[in-house]
């Protein structure tokens, strides 16, 4: 059959059809979707230490809170956390050090009566300290005035607690939806990586055996360029999708996972950029993958655009771990190489808005429509062309 009976649409279908058929039926498919769900299982408890409190606090004191220094070092201590003291001088320099993160609760106001002031919340440790000492100098003082009975004394003490403002008071689900941020970063990853290196490599075998000088007297290089990139981006959709619902599926079962709207949007959105990602890297892979003809040759030719995906998995754990609001992750969650893998991410945690979603969208796209016209450029020019690795700037040039 010649290029001219088979439509483009056809043509496509007919190389993505190709690429189904192949990966779907083998043993590695399946194998790869078990060790991805064990490896996710893995992940989750590695990451799980990270919600259930803080080892350290920085603690500020200003008034008559200072003399409580010690007490409050040693017994926090005695709880498993190791608080840092340090004495401020007036209250707006507390709130200000309190609200930029250089310390993680302010307390001020006499012994009895403790103000803490916290960006969005106290340890727990910390705070059964600061009640306890409270409680403990309440005690005493009515103690000293004799002019209530002993039970009257004890009611008052117990019902004695500090006054706790947030600052920035959060909703009390972060906890989850920071994991299910983590989840489907590191899904996006690892899919991002496996599916965009099969693009390169099955360029590179078809190009080394010279399949492709066979497929390519039936359609047109953009065409099989077209139906690789799709039909292995559907192979990848079908196994994050399925390890995506396990996960949700178990999670929601356990327990694990209560917030079901927040956990189904994050797989949603993550769906959503997983197609984008993939598009967007899985050109690049084949373009640079068909510069080379052996396999030997190809990590030469990856490694790039592996260490750019490794790099945006990596900043994006960072900022979704410290909760990073700043001018970097609005930048970096909206520039097409890292808004697949970080975007969801802030989605998931809620602090995305819909403009800044909208505008990773639309950059994204236009990133893909890009890297579709010079990735295919350089594949039309250097798939069959065959024996020493293509310079990138000869493929892009050529005829």
């Amino acid at each position: 059959m010649s290029t001219t009976e088979l439509k483009p649409v056809q043509a496509v279908l007919l190389v993505a059809g190709r690429e189904l058929n192949t990966r779907l039926r083998t043993r590695a498919f399946l194998v790869s979707t078990v060790i991805s769900i064990v490896v996710l299982g893995g992940f989750l408890l590695l990451q799980g230490g990270s919600f259930g409190g803080e080892a350290k606090a920085k603690v500020g004191l200003s008034g008559q809170a200072t003399a409580l220094s010690t007490q409050i070092v040693q017994a926090s201590k005695a709880l498993g956390l190791e608080v840092t003291i340090s004495d401020v001088n007036d209250q707006d320099s507390g709130e200000a050090q309190v609200r930029n993160g250089d310390l993680d609760a302010f307390v001020t106001g006499p012994v009895g009566a403790l103000q803490v002031q916290v960006k969005d919340k106290l340890a727990p440790e910390l705070q059964s300290v600061l009640n306890g000492l409270m409680r403990q100098q309440v005690l005493t003082s009515q103690l000293a005035a004799n002019d209530l009975d002993a039970k009257q004394i004890l009611a008052t003490a117990e019902q004695s607690h500090i006054t706790l403002t947030q600052l920035e008071p959060r909703s009390g689900d972060d906890g989850q939806r920071l994991a299910i941020g983590l989840v489907v970063a590191f899904l996006l990853y690892m899919a991002l990586m496996i599916y965009g290196q099969t693009v390169a490599q099955g360029v590179i075998e078809e190009k080394s055996s010279r399949v492709v000088e066979i497929l390519l007297a039936t359609v047109r290089p953009w065409q099989l360029l077209g139906g690789k990139v799709l039909g292995l981006g559907l192979v990848g959709l079908i196994q994050f999708a399925a390890i995506a619902c396990v996960g949700l599926i178990a999670g929601l079962a356990t327990g694990a996972l209560t917030v079901s709207g927040a956990a189904v949007g994050g797989v949603l959105m993550g769906l959503l950029w997983y197609l984008l990602g993939f598009f967007f890297y899985a050109t690049i892979f084949a373009a640079v993958g068909s510069l080379v003809s052996r396999q030997e040759d190809a990590q030469g030719v990856l490694t790039p655009v592996t260490l750019v995906i490794v790099i945006g998995f990596i900043f994006s754990i960072n900022l979704l771990v410290s909760n990073d609001s700043g001018t970097l992750t609005t930048v970096m969650a909206v520039l097409p190489p890292f808004a697949p893998i970080l975007m969801p991410g802030l989605t998931a945690l809620g602090v995305a808005s819909i403009w800044l979603q909208v505008l990773a969208i639309v950059l994204t796209l236009g990133g893909i429509a890009l890297v579709a016209w010079v990735g295919g450029r350089i594949y039309r020019n250097a798939v069959l062309r065959t024996g020493s690795r293509v310079k990138l700037k000869d493929a892009f040039r050529a005829a």
